[in-house]
């Protein structure tokens, strides 16, 4: 009898650890459930401290997001506006500020009537302006075509130079005069990395996935979201491209961030970056830098902003054709982002982000982002120190890359 007890005994006690065991293991696969599900939603802890933890290499310990902003954006005027302090407020007073970011498909504001309380002109804004308000809270779009080994393979998996180039579906032409050109991708200890930024088509366009499908396998450089392409998209393909380069090329010592059609001098481009001192590399913010700019209030303009929504002039930002950022810039602007709502224009939205950092917008002339002056538009020699020029079609780019590349030329 006493050796069977002792035999329930044992039983009870393995059957016990084992409980307690497969307890712990459903306890930590619970967390690491929450942490990925956090991680994915890009509202994990860290993240919900970001007021503080700006203070990475833009940023001191004892500066605040809000601070920085509230010098220039007023408050309690237009929505935008509201929104934005009642997000620093949070911040300010240690609040989680996001807890389950929705569902892509079910993350776009349906209650018209909570819209129209908030902007007392709703029924006055333009249809694509009224579609954006009713998405902004949406933040997560599916990644459909992903290139995650491009940064991979450079020594120390650094990329010096990292082009991320906004592009549509169509643009191909564009596109492949950039890869002939100046975005040519070069391996070694000062790598060159290429990567065009796209959305979807609109349903009322050719269906052209089939040939985006073999151009993304074929070049690998393409990186596709499923979100419709429209001007105030822009703002969400940026956000989803510092996700992405978190992720993927996160040891990117620059970005440049440009449109496709624009025309790029890269040894003049690489010249200015290996002139630039260590200690300044890190807050690198650059490009034709627009300054004292406030919103258009113009109905009719693409850039129109409607006062009720936003009120108040831009910080200094950098033409959206192109500007040059450092890699270590690339954590801390994310981590923004997540407080700053979005804009509809992503060149003032990246100016707010990087006002919100501490970081100085610099000018800099070799930038034309409204193009030279007509008469030196054939003068090659005048190329020779700018580093971008917009706009060029893909036959004038490849004339200008062959020429300024001529052995026969003399400047």
């Amino acid at each position: 009898m006493r050796p069977l007890r002792t035999f329930s005994v044992m039983v009870l006690s393995v059957a016990l650890v084992l409980f307690l065991v497969y307890t712990n293991f459903r306890s930590e696969s619970r967390h690491l459930d929450l942490e990925d599900l956090k991680r994915l939603s890009n509202r994990a802890q860290e993240q919900n401290v970001k007021a503080k933890a700006t203070a990475g290499p833009a940023g001191s310990p004892n500066s605040s997001i809000s601070e920085r902003l509230k010098k220039i954006i007023p408050q309690n005027r237009g929505y935008w506006n509201r929104l934005l302090y009642s997000s620093l407020h949070q911040l300010d007073t240690e609040k989680q500020l996001y807890t389950q970011e929705p569902v892509w498909s079910q993350c776009r504001e349906t209650s018209h009537e909570r819209l129209r309380t908030n902007v007392y002109d709703l029924a006055l804004y333009p249809p694509m302006f009224l579609d954006f308000l009713k998405g902004m809270n949406c933040r997560s779009p599916p990644l459909l075509i992903n290139q995650p080994q491009k940064c991979f393979g450079d020594s120390v998996n650094e990329t010096f130079l990292l082009f991320a180039i906004k592009s549509i579906p169509g643009n191909f032409l564009q596109r492949q005069a950039v890869r002939e050109t100046w975005g040519q991708e070069i391996s070694g200890r000062r790598s060159i990395r290429l990567v065009f930024l796209l959305g979807t088509s609109l349903e009322e366009d050719p269906d052209i996935n089939l040939l985006l499908q073999f151009e993304a396998r074929h070049y690998r450089d393409i990186l596709q979201w499923d979100f419709h392409e429209s001007f105030f998209n822009l703002t969400l393909k940026l956000n989803m491209f510092l996700q992405w380069s978190l992720k993927f090329c996160s040891h990117a010592s620059f970005v440049f961030s440009g449109d496709d059609d624009v025309f790029v001098n890269t040894p003049a481009l690489l010249r200015y970056l290996q002139s630039r001192k260590p200690p300044l590399t890190s807050r690198l913010y650059t490009g034709h830098i627009i300054r004292q700019a406030t919103p258009v209030r113009d109905p009719k303009s693409k850039y129109y902003i409607p006062q009720s929504f936003y009120d108040g002039p831009y910080p200094a930002y950098a033409g959206g054709g192109g500007y040059l950022i450092s890699g270590d810039l690339l954590k801390p602007l994310y981590s923004v982002s997540l407080t700053v709502p979005f804009m509809p224009i992503d060149d003032v939205y990246i100016g707010v982000c990087v006002k919100a950092l501490d970081v100085s917008a610099e000018n800099h002339l070799g930038f034309q982002t409204f193009d030279i002056k007509e008469n030196d538009r054939e003068n090659l020699c005048v190329y020779e120190n700018l580093i971008l020029i917009h706009r060029r079609t893909p036959q004038q780019a490849k004339k200008l890359w062959k020429g300024i590349h001529s052995p026969l030329l003399t400047c």
